[in-house]
């Protein structure tokens, strides 16, 4: 049952899962959820605000974890736990943001507190009167007499994410500033001649630390219609990009789902792959797969590493690629791709997006949409060095291998790669 606005509830679990939900359709916002770590009501520092673009706590008490979308609409969760929440901590604001319109056309929308270990729900809040609002501060978690509580809150704001940062002490740019016209240079006159000795100067006090840099909340999602962007304009061209891919099966069976009699599994059963083959600049190729343990590297050649081998999609940091950015002028392109191991026989029915999250710069994801043939294997995205840009292209390819062609030979083909094949395993 929902609570009412302003009730509260006990949350004795030692840590839990936010997800905040609503219904996606034609024409509804996107909506991201964040957190805000709170002493005295205002946040001690921009590290305070957990979010997209800042997915952990220093603490490792929240973390953002992403989206999922399921038979009952879609997603985005926080993991909080509360025994690593910092004694001087004494609320965790619950906020969520519209993306491209307002929340009154953002249906169903909902917040629920579940206990991590067993999943069982704790608190539910459902918002039923969201109009013009932008931003929604939907519950907290806050502490009393040692324990801790929820409370339903359901206050918007008209600002959106950076009005309701902004209120909480999170310094915000949006958008970087414009650069200012170069001053003219003053003109240079000669210095005059000393006819006492000179005094000793004193020691040169050293300049204040610079400021830290204020939030960005920008992030980048890639359609059909604007399947591109460049890494280069985005700021996010060094340092460790990290590749992610989180998938979910729906309940309700379509398409070749149906025709193939439940074809797509569980989540017990269902194991994708993500991979990446590349092209250096030398013009060496090769594949980054679970499949024969090849891993990659990320210090050395191909600067590619897969993470680990997730078998559920169940977790954001479950199955990663991580690309080392600070070797760009190494790199000439990589398709990063998703297969089938073993589970299914076909990507039908199944909802999956795909993230890419450079260390600077802003976040980039896209949703690879439904599957309409019996595919096994999906290009997801195409990153390609022209020399003087580095540019992420949506690919989304559904791609159905000839008999007795292997998944990683089928995207060789469709993207010109020419590499021998053998057979590997696990």
């Amino acid at each position: 049952m929902s609570m009412l606005k302003g009730a509260n509830l006990p949350v004795q679990a030692q840590a839990v899962r936010v997800e905040l939900g609503w219904r996606s359709g034609p024409g509804v916002p996107d909506v991201d959820a964040s957190a805000l770590l709170l002493v005295s009501g205002k946040v001690r520092s921009d590290a305070d605000f957990v979010f997209y673009n800042q997915p952990a706590h220093a603490s490792g008490a929240v973390r953002h974890e992403g989206k999922k979308t399921g038979a009952d609409g879609v997603t985005d969760t926080l993991a909080v736990d509360l025994a690593r929440v910092e004694p001087a901590v004494e609320r965790i604001v619950l906020a969520a943001s519209a993306d491209g319109g307002s929340f009154g056309r953002v249906p169903g929308l909902r917040v629920r507190v579940l206990d991590a270990a067993s999943g069982a729900e704790i608190a539910r809040y459902e918002s039923q009167d969201a109009t013009v609002e932008t931003a929604f501060l939907l519950g907290e978690l806050y502490r009393r007499q040692g324990s801790w509580k929820f409370r339903a809150v359901g206050q918007g704001y008209g600002s959106g994410l950076a009005g309701l940062a902004t209120d909480f002490g999170i310094s915000v740019d949006d958008e970087p500033a414009p650069r200012a016209a170069p001053a003219a240079p003053a003109p240079v006159r000669p210095a005059p001649v000393r006819s006492e000795p000179v005094r000793p100067t004193r020691p040169a006090v050293p300049p204040p630390a610079p400021a830290p840099a204020p939030v960005r909340l920008s992030k980048v999602t890639l359609t059909k219609d604007a399947p591109s962007v460049s890494l280069t304009k985005q700021g996010g061209t060094s340092g460790a990009m990290r590749v992610n891919l989180n998938w979910q099966t729906r309940k309700q069976f379509r398409g070749w789902g149906a025709k193939l009699g439940r074809a797509v599994a569980n989540h017990s059963d269902l194991d994708l792959d993500l991979c990446a083959l590349y092209e250096l600049s030398d013009g060496r190729k090769g594949v980054v797969q679970a499949l024969g343990n090849a891993f990659g590297a990320l210090h050395q050649p191909p600067y590619i590493h897969l993470d680990g081998d997730d078998r559920t999609g169940a977790v954001s940091s479950g199955e990663n690629l991580t690309i080392n950015l600070d070797h760009k002028d190494r790199l000439r392109r990589i398709v990063i791709f998703v297969t089938i191991y073993e589970g299914a026989r076909s990507f039908a029915d199944l909802d999956a997006t795909v993230t890419l999250q450079p260390q600077h710069g802003a976040p980039i994801d896209f949703a690879l949409g439904e599957c309409t043939v019996p595919s096994t294997v999906c290009s997801l995205a195409l990153i390609t060095n022209t020399g003087s840009d580095l540019v992420v292209q949506r690919e989304a390819r559904f791609l159905v291998p000839e008999r007795g062609v292997s998944p990683q030979r089928t995207i060789d083909y469709a993207y010109g790669w020419g590499m021998n094949w053998t057979p590997g395993r696990k």
